[in-house]
C-alpha cells in the first residue's frame, strides 16, 4: 500500500510537466523548435531548427496564431511565400494571397503559395512527435 500511495503522488507531481511537453521529441530524435517573426502587412515568417518537415512549419504558425494572436480555431492560415531552401523559412498570413489558388491540397506541404488550413489543424501537428520517422 505504501508503494501504491508513493506512486500516485509521484504521478500527480509529473502530470503538469508532461502536459507542457508539446513537441518534445523522442529520445533518439532531437526536438524541433520553431521561431515566428512578424513581418509587414500581417505576414509571419516561420523558421525551424531540428526539423525541416512541413508539419514543423504548420505547427509553429498554428500554435502562434492560437496562443499569441488569439485567433479562432477555424481561422484559415495561408502560405504567402513557399519554403525557401537557403533560409529554411516559410511565410504565412491570415489572409489569402492575391491571385493564388487557395484550394486545399491532399498532402501537407509548404511548397505552394495559397496552401492553407485552419489554425486548429495546424496546431495539432505540434503533438506529432514521430514526424521525422516517416510515420
Amino acid at each position: 500500500m505504501k508503494y501504491f500511495v508513493s506512486t500516485c503522488i509521484l504521478t500527480l507531481m509529473m502530470v503538469p510537466a508532461m502536459a507542457q511537453a508539446v513537441g518534445f521529441g523522442v529520445g533518439i530524435n532531437p526536438a524541433f523548435r520553431t521561431t515566428v517573426t512578424p513581418r509587414d502587412n500581417g505576414v509571419y515568417e516561420v523558421s525551424t531548427s531540428g526539423s525541416s518537415a512541413p508539419v514543423a512549419y504548420w505547427c509553429g504558425i498554428g500554435d502562434f496564431a492560437i496562443r499569441t494572436l488569439r485567433t479562432k480555431s477555424n481561422q484559415r492560415i495561408y502560405i504567402t511565400r513557399a519554403y525557401d531552401k537557403q533560409t529554411r523559412t516559410v511565410q504565412f498570413s491570415l489572409t489569402a494571397p492575391e491571385g493564388a489558388d487557395t484550394t486545399p491540397g491532399y498532402s501537407v506541404t509548404v511548397k505552394r503559395v495559397g496552401e492553407n488550413m485552419s489554425a486548429a489543424s495546424a496546431q495539432r501537428y505540434c503533438s506529432d512527435n514521430f514526424m521525422d520517422f516517416g510515420f
